[in-house]
C-alpha cells in the first residue's frame, strides 16, 4: 500500500533527521536522487543540455544541487534565477562550482528551447496558488520546447494537500518527489501536471505516522479479492442482491448483475422490472420480477442504477435501506437519497454512495456543496455527515470513510467516460460487500479493479461498458498475477 502524506505530515517526520543529521545532509540525499532520476531519465550526462527554473528557498536548494550534480557528470547546465537575491546560497556556491552558469529570467528563452531538460525548482511542498506571470511564460515556453518537464518534489503551482491548480502550474512529465508520495501528486488537477512519478528515499519512512490516506496496489487488491476454497458453496461465497434498470431501459441491470456475476459472488439474486432483460443476459443468476423483499436471501444490496427516481424505486429504496444488510447506493438512488438523508444517516449496517461530481453536489449542504478543489475532503466530509462510505467517482476516484480513513485510485483510463461504466463498478463493489469485506476496502478494490478492466479493454481501442463486464475475469486474474488463484504460471 502507499501511503500518501501531508505537507505538515512531511516537516514533522523531517524535523528528527534534520536535528540529527549534519547541516546540509538531507538536501544533498534528495540532491543526489533527483540528478540520479534526471541521468536515467536522459541516459547520459556529458552533453547533456538542462535548464533549472530556480525560485527561493529549498526547493530551489534542492535543484541547484542536483544542477551541480549534473554538471559534474559533464552536462551543460544552466540556472535561470527568478529571485537571484534570494537563491539558495549553498545551492548556488556548489552550482558555481561545478562550472554551472546563471541567468536572469528575462534572457531564458533561448536555453528553455534548446534544453534537453528542463527541472522545476520554483516553489516547493509549501506552495499555494498558481505561478506569478515572470514564471508562468518561463514554464510555457518550455513546455512548449522538446525537453523532458521534470517537477522537483512536487509541480510547482499544484497544492502538494489536495491537488488544487489556481491558475498556471508546471506541466511536468515527471515528478520526483522526496520520502513519500503527496495527496495532491495523485488526485484532482495535480495528477494531470504530474506525470510519471519517481520517489526518491530520504530517510524519512521511520518517522511517517500511519497514513490516513493511500492507494492500493494490485498486490493489495489481490490480497482482498475472495478465493474459493475447498469446503466453499454458492452460499457461503456471497450473496449480492441487485435492483437495477426497469422494463424500458434494461441495460442498467443487465451491466450490474454480469459485474456482481464476473466478480465471482457465489450467488447473484436480481429483483426488479428489468427481470426479462436480466434473465435473458444472464442465466447464472436467480430473477425475481417484483420487489427485494421476494428476491430471498442476500448478504448485500446494490440499488440504484437505472431503476428510476418515482414513487414506487423511492419505496424501493426505503426498504433495502431498512434491511440490516451492507448496501451499495447508486444512480438514480442517490437522486432519490439526497431528497432524503435520514434514510441513510444513522443506519446501523454499513452504507456506501458512488457519487460523480454532480450527484455529489445534490447532497448540498450536507457534503458542502459542489465537490471544489479538495476532493479527498470533500469525500471525507459527506462520510462523516452521513456515516457511510463515499466513492467519490472521477478520473482519480477518492473512498472515503467517515472516521477520515481515504483511498485514491491508481488505475483507470479516459475511455472509462462513457456510459454503463458506473453500472459495472457497482456490480463489483456490491459482490465484495457480499463478500465480507469491510465497506472501505470494498469501495477501494472496486475501484482498483474496475479502473484496471478499463486498460485492459481499452487496449485495443474504444470501450463500451459491457466490455468491462467481458474483460473482468481476465483482470481479475492479472491482477492477483500467476498461481493458483489467478492466471496459470504457463501464462504469465
Amino acid at each position: 500500500m502507499i501511503g500518501l502524506f501531508t505537507a505538515a505530515e512531511i516537516r514533522a517526520a523531517e524535523a528528527p533527521l534534520l536535528a540529527a543529521l549534519p547541516d546540509g545532509a538531507l538536501m544533498q540525499r534528495a540532491a543526489t536522487g533527483l540528478a540520479t532520476v534526471c541521468l536515467r531519465l536522459l541516459g547520459r550526462g556529458h552533453g547533456a543540455r538542462v535548464t533549472l527554473l530556480v525560485g527561493a528557498g529549498n526547493n530551489g536548494g534542492d535543484a541547484l544541487f542536483a544542477g551541480a550534480h549534473l554538471g559534474r557528470r559533464g552536462a551543460q547546465v544552466t540556472a535561470v534565477l527568478l529571485a537571484p537575491d534570494r537563491a539558495h546560497p549553498g545551492g548556488l556556491a556548489a552550482f558555481l562550482r561545478s562550472g554551472g552558469r546563471t541567468l536572469p529570467a528575462a534572457a531564458a528563452g533561448a536555453v528553455l528551447d534548446r534544453a534537453d531538460l528542463v527541472l522545476d525548482g520554483i516553489v516547493g511542498l509549501g506552495g499555494s496558488g498558481g505561478l506569478r506571470p515572470e514564471a508562468a511564460a518561463l514554464v510555457a515556453r518550455a513546455a512548449a520546447g522538446p525537453a523532458l518537464m521534470v517537477a522537483v518534489d512536487v509541480p510547482s503551482g499544484v497544492d502538494a494537500d489536495t491537488g488544487a491548480v489556481e491558475g498556471t502550474a508546471f506541466p511536468a512529465t515527471h515528478t520526483v518527489t522526496f520520502g513519500a508520495v503527496k495527496p495532491g501528486l495523485v488526485v484532482g488537477e495535480g495528477r494531470a501536471h504530474t506525470g510519471e512519478l519517481h520517489v526518491v528515499p530520504i530517510g524519512l519512512e521511520d518517522h511517517l505516522p500511519r497514513p490516513s490516506a493511500a492507494q492500493l496496489t494490485d498486490a493489495d487488491a489481490a490480497a482482498r479479492l475472495p478465493v474459493p476454497d475447498v469446503g466453499d458453496d454458492k452460499y457461503s461465497q456471497g450473496v449480492v442482491g441487485v435492483v437495477a434498470g426497469s422494463a424500458t431501459y434494461p441495460g442498467a441491470g443487465v451491466l450490474c448483475t454480469g459485474a456482481a456475476l464476473r466478480t465471482r459472488p457465489g450467488l447473484v439474486r436480481y429483483a426488479g422490472t428489468a427481470a426479462e432483460g436480466v434473465r435473458a443476459a444472464w442465466p447464472e443468476a436467480i430473477v425475481t420480477d417484483g420487489r427485494p423483499s421476494l428476491a430471498g436471501r442476500v448478504q448485500a444490496w446494490v440499488v440504484g442504477p437505472g431503476m428510476g427516481t418515482d414513487d414506487d424505486a423511492r419505496a424501493v429504496l426505503a426498504e433495502v435501506l431498512a434491511t440490516d444488510l451492507p448496501v451499495l447506493v447508486d444512480a438514480d438512488a442517490l437522486t432519490l437519497l439526497a431528497r432524503e438523508p435520514e434514510l441513510v444517516r444513522g443506519r446501523s449496517a454499513p452504507t456506501v454512495l458512488t457519487p460523480h461530481d454532480r450527484e455529489f453536489a445534490r447532497f448540498a449542504p450536507a457534503g458542502g456543496g459542489t465537490v471544489g478543489p479538495d476532493r479527498i475532503g470533500a469525500a471525507r466530509r459527506l462520510a462523516a455527515d452521513l456515516g457511510a462510505v463515499v466513492l467519490l467517482k472521477g478520473e482519480a476516484t477518492v473512498v472515503a470513510d467517515s472516521d477520515g480513513t481515504a483511498f485514491v485510485n491508481a488505475t483507470g483510463t479516459p475511455w472509462l467516460a462513457t456510459a454503463g461504466t458506473g453500472d459495472v463498478l457497482s456490480g463489483i463493489a456490491g459482490a465484495l460487500l457480499a463478500a465480507g469485506l469491510p465497506p472501505v476496502e470494498a469501495a477501494a478494490v472496486a475501484a482498483h479493479v474496475h479502473g484496471r478492466a478499463g486498460q485492459v479493454a481499452a487496449a485495443g481501442g474504444p470501450i463500451v461498458a459491457g466490455d468491462l463486464v467481458r474483460h473482468l475475469p481476465e483482470t481479475i486474474g492479472l491482477v492477483r498475477g500467476p498461481g493458483p488463484a489467478g492466471l496459470p504460471d504457463s501464462w504469465a
